[in-house]
C-alpha cells in the first residue's frame, strides 16, 4: 500500500464535532455505506463480527426519541416538561444517527475483552471514515445507552451491548482543539531487567 500523508495528517488532526451544532446534509445512502463498510473492516479475531449497526435517519431519529421522552419521564418523574423535551430531541441533533452494538460471544477462546476491543475500532472507523467524507461525528454513550428498557426497544440479546451512539452530520462551527497528553508522560520503553 502507497504512503497515504493525508491519511497520516487526518488521524493527527481529527477532532469530535458535537451533535448539537450538527446541521443537514447528513451522509446520503452512498456514504452512509462507505461509513459501515470502514467499521466492518476492523480486526476481528475469529471473524466474529462482534458488533452490529442500527441507523436512525429522518423521521426514525424522532420516533425513537419519543421512546427516549416517555422512558425518560418515567425513571425521572420529577424532570420539567424542558428536560423531557430535550430528551425528545437527542435524536435528532444530528441528521444521521447509528449505534453500535457489542455483541459478544461468551464461552468461545476468542476473549470477551478482544470482541469488546473490536467494537471499539468500530466506532473509530466510522468516525475517521466520516470525517475524511467531510462530515462531523460524534461518538457518545449517554444515559440510555445503559437503560434497560430503552436497549429492550432496540431488540438488543443478552449479550449486547451498546457501545456507542456515533453522531454525523455537517458541521456548522468550528472544531476547538482540546489539550492531548504528552506523549513523554504516556509512553514507556521496556528493558529486559528494568
Amino acid at each position: 500500500m502507497a504512503k497515504s500523508q493525508e491519511t497520516i495528517d487526518l488521524l493527527l488532526t481529527r477532532r469530535s464535532a458535537k451533535a448539537l451544532t450538527m446541521v443537514e446534509p447528513g451522509p446520503n445512502d452512498s456514504e452512509i455505506g462507505t461509513i459501515l463498510r470502514a467499521g466492518a473492516r476492523v480486526p476481528d479475531h475469529g471473524k466474529l463480527a462482534p458488533w452490529r449497526f442500527i441507523l436512525f435517519k429522518d423521521d426514525a431519529r424522532k420516533q425513537f426519541g419519543e421512546v427516549l421522552a416517555e422512558v425518560y419521564a418515567v425513571a425521572e418523574p420529577r424532570a420539567t416538561d424542558e428536560q423531557v423535551a430535550f430528551e425528545r430531541a437527542r435524536l435528532a441533533r444530528a441528521p444521521l444517527v447509528i449505534a453500535v452494538v457489542s455483541r459478544v460471544t461468551p464461552g468461545i477462546k476468542i476473549p470477551e475483552w478482544e470482541q469488546l476491543l473490536s467494537a471499539g475500532a468500530v466506532c473509530q472507523n466510522m468516525l475517521i471514515a466520516a470525517t475524511a467524507l467531510g462530515f462531523g461525528a460524534q461518538w457518545l454513550t449517554e444515559w440510555y445507552a445503559f437503560d434497560d428498557r430503552v436497549n429492550e426497544v432496540l431488540g438488543l440479546g443478552e449479550n449486547e451491548k451498546i457501545a456507542g451512539y456515533l453522531y454525523f452530520g455537517s458541521e456548522s462551527v468550528a472544531k476547538d482543539e482540546r489539550p492531548r497528553p504528552e506523549l513523554s508522560d504516556i509512553t514507556s520503553e521496556w528493558k529486559p531487567g528494568s
